[in-house]
């Protein structure tokens, strides 16, 4: 049997790399191997690794997606924690998970202060993000840790799912922010980012949340 370590393993932006028949000690290991500073992300789901390293294109559209939805929390006065991609993972369940970006909303107080997280103990986050197509093992993940919603935003559109009976259903609304076209706001002032830039996108994203409020 031929052993690899992972210093061996090149993942270029944009690319994945899949690893069957990990044992959850190995996927700690990999883990820890990696450490916390580091640009890849990874996905575990019964002795399936998935290693994925983001493209640029991939970081900017994440980073204002969660940018916007910030502005949505503070424009509407909800309290929330950001947890960004922490690592959510369960042994008695052999799943793994970090999603782009992930916020507490509903069990926002719990969360406060927290510097680890126990999925045994603590709730999975509430809404969560990716961005690129997500594979099976990312959604195995997903549902089977319960995090109520996801956003996907795939090919310049967003998607939203929502958990129901432990899979993920498609949905024209967020529950979180169910007054508010969405699914067209996002996608429409992503585009708008290409050639406005992000700072600009931000500002007009906010006077479109502000003036949608206004007006219902």
């Amino acid at each position: 049997m031929v052993t690899l370590q992972l210093r061996q393993l090149v993942v270029y932006p944009g690319q994945r790399i899949q690893l069957q028949e990990v044992k959850w000690d190995e996927f700690e290991a990999i883990l820890d191997e990696l450490g916390n500073k580091r640009a890849c992300r990874v996905a575990y789901s019964d002795g399936i690794l998935e290693i994925r390293m983001p493209s640029p294109k991939h970081e900017k559209a994440k980073v204002l997606i969660g940018d916007m939805v910030k502005i949505l929390l503070e424009e509407l006065n909800v309290d929330n924690e950001c947890f960004g991609s922490s690592t959510f993972k369960r042994q008695d369940m052999a799943k793994g998970v970090e999603p782009d970006d992930c916020f507490y909303i509903e069990n926002f107080a719990q969360m406060i202060g927290k510097d680890r997280i126990d999925l045994s103990i603590d709730p999975p986050p509430d809404l969560a993000i990716e961005v690129d197509v997500t594979s099976k093992t990312e959604l195995d993940a997903y549902q089977s840790l319960g995090v109520l919603e996801l956003w996907r935003f795939e090919d310049g559109q967003l998607r939203i799912s929502l958990l129901q009976n432990g899979q993920y259903q498609d949905a024209n609304f967020s529950p979180h922010f169910p007054n508010f076209p969405i699914i067209d706001g996002i996608s429409l002032f992503l585009t708008r980012s290409q050639t406005e830039g992000r700072s600009q996108t931000l500002k007009a994203f906010r006077q479109w949340v502000r003036e949608f409020t206004q007006g219902r």
